[in-house]
């Protein structure tokens, strides 16, 4: 396998060369586009020992010509490889000229200028610039950019860039183009271009100060009636973020274009934003309630980027949670402000569990600002993103809402328009907070996950109720020693009545050594703490306390979230003792304990059904893998299997009871009232279906036939297709002749056959591969089919023969031939080998033992596929 260098953070320097501005032509014709990129650069003033050596990053592309303050240079005058691009015995200041030679069509790795179904566009961020000119690709070089595009009138209407436009004509031959020109200095990873046939809508808005700005969506003409759902959700966030956080929008117009092949959801290039049209399109046809809510999370996460990432940028790319993670915190609260707060809580605690805490504790574990890279791409993590979300809410917490917004301006009006560090940011928190940052900041260089075990004593003579937190990181790859963070503890204490009996201003604990101990005065007996409320740090959480304990937190605690995380661990617990019990061959009970809190929760007719619906869901299989330290997938499957069909065997008469309540919502309507009444009655009849009745599965097909919505329609399609292989067969063939026509649709169809338990799944698969529909070049078609299988469906994936791990192996292969990117999230699939039986460890090693060996292995996949084999 051949080796590659890290990047280091301790390496990092000032570039030799900054820009000053940047002019760019686009000359697209049919299978070439020609590049003119003009740019004037200037030695780096800041840096003491200046080099007269011009190095620049370049792609794998034809240079035609350069061109050096008028001059033009030979061949022999510069180098260029096809990964750097050098001058030497370069000028002070000086203006350099290149012409190069693009084929957007052949480009499959969406990196740089590309073509997706006739509409051109680029995607820049980390390093894809360099794939479109020569550039000092990096955030810490920030310009001024003109951007001229030319065209085809007939192929190419539309021509967009960032900024505005500023100058625009008719050419000979049918052939047009737009001038469009940023105010704002920028660097070259927010560097956007768009154009094709689409059509778009547009509305008017008015900012706070009185400002008139322009709001416009793009997408291909037969989906243009989708967007309107997004334009709602853009103006909901340019007005939430003038009320919450003071910040205006600062050009005249902003743009969303909806492109079809896109590696990621959103790229937030200035004032022109490029979707993946997952994230746009959405009407209640084709679109379940889980895709408005996203659509409305993206579009405010790309919109807030405005200013943190746009406005105030990175210095490097090791700081990238510096502008991800406080974007996810700015998109959650704006989700929760819309929406129900605990619910949200909930969701994106969910996430955080399933996916960030496997990732801390596998061989890509990094801190959220990570110490070395390889490929920066892989580095767009979980951890990034959700942990680095979760260290800002912890700081909010800290300071409270009215210092943390004093932080935050602080935050723009000394960093507008630079390239900073997380050490920048922090130092305004400390500032506004008139705290101490030093301990906090481990957070952001630590990695893994802390468990956080909490203990309980009682005297009931002194009425002093004792509870001791410990705080414990394994060691890791990282760091062999690791040091106790600064943990905020929100907490409760419920006392026999269910009453909360700290008061608000009490109840927040500021953890900082290996163990806390905190005395509680005048405390009733069987007062009950309620720990981490609203999950206020990201931490395992170990509590002493019993099945009967946490049944009365799940039905009387006033903080929701921990009503939901009881529920969820006395699913926990249960499934592990079902899956010993497996192991044992002994036979498989359910607690009692566990069925009645079960049942007097789904009785509250209070109670908020959304809520509901999430804490009466028991964890996914991949969720609850992370319980055990060596993961057995066949006895999991079967434990959460028998929880089902148990509860819905002992509880029929009320879940056909919330079935027949629940079913009275309004079909297109997301008030929170009727999603939570749609998403409770599809969980009520999953559980029904467990049982595996003809009577049931006559309910379910008779629900999939009557669905007035995409929501209903998509989980009983899911549903059947847990049930028979006829029932499988016959939903999927109704639901593709009526969506086959609907790419996003399509999706969906695909991914619930990767992930259905039934036996037929992977020949299923493999037949699915072939399909006229799939191709290989759509991300979100392999996510939906190839990811859908190795990372959703444990059972089938690790199958004993290894089938499975044979079967994705050579997928990933093909599709590193094709897309370097989205190979390397698929190899994820192999992370955690170590942790499954000795079998199957054997047949993953050997798969990546096979990808090792491949001689044209590309860097992004290496990367994952040596983290996992060390």
């Amino acid at each position: 396998m051949t080796t590659h260098a890290s990047v280091l953070l301790k390496d990092y320097t000032p570039p030799d060369f900054l820009v000053d501005r940047v002019t760019l032509v686009f000359d697209i014709r049919p299978e070439e586009t020609r590049v003119t990129s003009t740019l004037t650069l200037f030695k780096n003033p800041d840096k003491s020992n200046k080099s007269s050596v011009l190095k620049m990053d370049m792609g794998d592309f034809e240079i035609q010509s350069v061109t050096l303050d008028g001059q033009n240079l030979s061949s022999n005058a510069f180098q260029a490889d096809g990964k750097q691009f050098i001058v030497p015995d370069m000028p002070d200041r000086f203006t350099l000229e290149t012409r190069t030679l693009l084929c957007p069509e052949k480009n499959t790795r969406l990196e740089g200028l590309y073509r997706s179904r006739g509409i051109y566009c680029t995607q820049c961020e980390a390093e894809g610039f360099r794939n479109i000119t020569p550039f000092p690709d990096r955030p810490d070089v920030m310009a001024r950019y003109t951007c001229t595009i030319i065209a085809d009138k007939t192929a190419c209407p539309v021509l967009l860039s960032n900024g505005n436009p500023v100058k625009a004509g008719d050419l000979p031959d049918n052939r047009h183009f737009v001038t469009w020109e940023d105010p704002f200095k920028k660097p070259c990873y927010l560097f956007a271009l768009v154009a094709g046939n689409l059509s778009w809508i547009e509305s008017p808005f008015v900012t706070r100060s009185g400002k008139h700005i322009t709001l416009k969506i793009f997408a291909e003409p037969e989906n243009i009636d989708k967007c309107h759902h997004a334009m709602a959700c853009l103006k909901q966030a340019v007005k939430w973020d003038e009320e919450r956080f003071n910040l205006e929008y600062d050009l005249d117009l902003y743009q969303i274009v909806a492109i079809n092949d896109f590696n990621a959801g959103a790229m937030e290039n200035k004032g022109l934003n490029i979707f993946n049209a997952k994230y746009v399109l959405a009407d209640p046809a084709t679109a379940t309630d889980d895709d408005f809510m996203n659509i409305q999370r993206v579009i405010g996460h790309e919109y807030f980027h405005n200013w943190t990432g746009n406005r105030v940028t990175l210095k490097n790319w090791f700081q990238l949670s510096l502008k991800e993670g406080l974007t996810v915190f700015r998109d959650q609260e704006f989700t929760s402000d819309l929406n129900s707060r605990s619910v949200e809580r909930i969701s994106n605690v969910k996430t955080l569990r399933a996916l960030q805490f496997p990732e801390d504790s596998g061989p890509m574990a990094h801190p959220v600002r990570p110490d070395a890279y390889i490929k920066m791409d892989n580095f767009y993590t979980m951890t990034v993103y959700e942990k680095g979300a979760e260290l800002i809410r912890m700081i909010h917490q800290f300071l409270g809402e009215t210092l943390f917004q004093q932080g935050m301006a602080l935050y723009f009006k000394q960093f507008d328009g630079m390239a900073v560090t997380v050490e920048d940011f922090l130092s305004v928190m400390a500032q506004a907070g008139h705290m101490d940052m030093t301990q906090f900041k481990r957070w952001y260089t630590q990695s893994g996950t802390p468990t956080v075990t909490v203990t309980r004593s009682y005297d009931p003579d002194t009425r002093i109720l004792s509870v001791t937190f410990a705080q414990h990181t394994p060691f890791d790859r990282n760091q062999s020693e690791k040091q106790p963070l600064h943990i905020p503890i929100r907490m409760g204490l419920i006392d026999p009545e269910g009453k909360d009996i700290i008061p608000e201003q009490k109840s927040l604990i500021q953890m900082r050594d290996d163990t806390h101990t905190v005395a509680f005065q005048n405390v009733p007996s069987g007062t009950l703490p309620s720990v981490f409320r609203q999950f206020s740090a990201p931490v395992k959480i170990s509590t002493d306390l019993s099945d009967e304990e946490l049944a009365f937190l799940m039905a009387r605690d006033t903080d929701d979230f921990n009503r939901w995380d009881a529920a969820q661990t006395l699913f926990n617990k249960e499934i592990q003792t079902l899956v010993s019990a497996i192991a044992r061959h002994r036979p498989l009970t359910v607690s009692q304990n566990l069925v009645q809190a079960f049942e007097t929760a789904l009785s509250d007719q209070s109670a908020d059904r959304a809520f509901l619906a999430k804490a009466l869901a028991i964890p996914q299989e991949m969720e609850l893998a992370n319980l055990f330290d060596c993961i057995d997938v066949d006895a999991i499957h079967a434990a959460r299997q028998h929880l089902k069909t148990h509860l819905a065997a002992t509880l029929t008469p009320l879940f056909l009871n919330t079935i027949d309540q629940c079913g009275h919502s309004d079909p297109e309507s997301l008030s929170i009232q009727d999603i939570g009444n749609r998403g409770l009655r599809n969980l009520a009849i999953s559980y029904m279906a467990s049982l595996g009745t003809a009577s049931v599965h006559d309910i379910v097909w008779k629900a999939f036939l009557a669905a007035e919505n995409m929501t209903d329609e998509f989980a009983c399609f899911k549903i059947l297709c847990t049930t028979t292989p006829e029932l499988k067969r016959k939903s999927a063939a109704r639901f593709y002749d009526k969506w086959s026509h609907d790419p996003l649709v399509m999706d969906k169809w695909f991914y619930v056959q990767a992930v259905s338990p039934l036996a037929d799944t992977l020949p299923c698969v493999k037949d699915l591969v072939t399909h006229p529909d799939f191709t290989l070049t759509n991300p979100n078609r392999v996510r939906a089919l190839i990811y859908g299988f190795a990372m959703n469906n444990p059972v089938h994936f690790h199958e004993k023969t290894g089938n499975g791990y044979e079967f994705i192996t050579d997928k990933i292969l093909e599709l590193d031939t094709i897309n370097h990117q989205i190979a390397a999230r698929l190899t994820g699939c192999f992370n955690h080998w170590k942790k499954y039986d000795s079998h199957r460890r054997v047949l993953m090693k050997q798969s990546l033992e096979i990808l090792a060996a491949s001689p044209n292995l590309s860097t992004n996949v290496y990367e994952i596929v040596s983290r996992a084999l060390a």
